[in-house]
């Protein structure tokens, strides 16, 4: 009779934990549908900036092309399978497809650290005085960019490999005590030395770039600021009333740099506060699932802000050529 009882309420609280979850999977499927249409819409922006308008392509596209495709993908393969739990839906998922979907989530969320690290840092070096001694840095970085992405792509997939060997599906819903968990994988308990590696790589990287883009951030900001300030004061006031771009460019910048370090350690405590603290409960995880895709759903509408290079009529009109031209 105990048995039954203990089945029974356990029961009940899952198909209640189901109806808890409903309205949050509707709030996800929105915030999922928005950052993957937003990033994908930007990537195809700089995509047809690079084949079709080359002319108007900036040095910085090769890498927000790069920060809008890792963007796409997190939100994708983060939002897509916690939607799916969220209504109640329990898939057959093989140890394959676990494998991928979280070593995709883990390089790229590597690629978005970087490439906004390296965006912030690019734009510094490009407002830099002329004769400073980074001065061979501004004339050469054009040419080292698209080489650093590639070896950061390379860096981060070699070094997230071991996920690889450790991932598998879920079969007992009991086993969520493990090292590191999703709704339909999970993460088994590797060798400790393996783990002490890929977390102390983990640290060092989060804390280089992290320290990369706050020291480009307050310089860019910096520089911007006294431009402002100086063209300001030999402007007429009749010219000073509208905001100028250095003042535009210093807000998305602020906006980006700003959005990203509170994400990163907001879902860093929540993810500590959860394993160590052993509270794997579902208004939680809902919690730690919500801000680690908040980055990357506005990540593109604030890019989108200081994009004004290509009017949406030449945009059509010149897809319309195109269309007409292979007719």
């Amino acid at each position: 009779m105990d048995v039954l009882s203990v089945a029974g309420r356990s029961q009940r609280d899952h198909h209640s934990m189901i109806s808890r979850d409903t309205p949050f999977g509707v709030f996800l499927t929105i915030q999922t549908g928005a950052g993957f249409l937003g990033n994908c819409l930007l990537f195809t922006l700089y995509m047809y900036t690079f084949f079709a308008l080359p002319h108007k392509k900036k040095p910085a596209d090769g890498i927000l092309a790069h920060l809008t495709l890792a963007n796409s993908l997190t939100v994708l393969f983060r939002g897509v399978p916690n939607i799916i739990s969220s209504f109640g839906m329990r898939p057959e998922i093989s140890d394959t497809e676990c494998k991928l979907v979280l070593y995709i989530l883990r390089v790229t969320r590597g690629i978005s650290l970087y490439t906004t690290s390296l965006q912030s840092s690019f734009q510094a070096v490009t407002i830099a005085v002329s004769g400073c001694k980074w001065a061979w840095l501004k004339n050469n970085i054009s040419r080292l960019i698209q080489p650093s992405i590639f070896f950061c792509w390379i860096i981060n997939m070699v070094m997230y490999s071991e996920i690889i060997l450790n991932i598998v599906a879920i079969r007992n819903t009991s086993d969520v005590a493990f090292w590191y968990y999703r709704p339909f994988c999970m993460v088994r308990v590797p060798d400790h030395q393996v783990a002490m590696a890929v977390l102390s790589s983990m640290i060092i990287q989060d804390s280089l770039f992290l320290s990369l883009m706050a020291c480009s951030s307050i310089y860019m900001v910096t520089v911007l600021c006294r431009h402002h300030r100086t063209a300001q004061s030999i402007r007429s006031s009749a010219r000073c009333s509208g905001s100028s771009p250095e003042s535009k460019a210093t807000q998305v910048i602020l906006t980006l740099v700003c959005c990203f370090v509170f994400f990163y350690w907001t879902d860093s405590f929540l993810t500590a506060y959860s394993h160590f603290g052993n509270k794997l409960n579902w208004q939680l995880g809902n919690i730690n699932i919500f801000i680690t895709s908040c980055y990357p759903t506005i990540c593109p509408f604030i890019l989108m802000k200081n994009e004004n290079r290509i009017s949406r009529v030449n945009f059509f009109n010149s897809k319309t050529r195109i269309l007409f031209s292979l007719k």
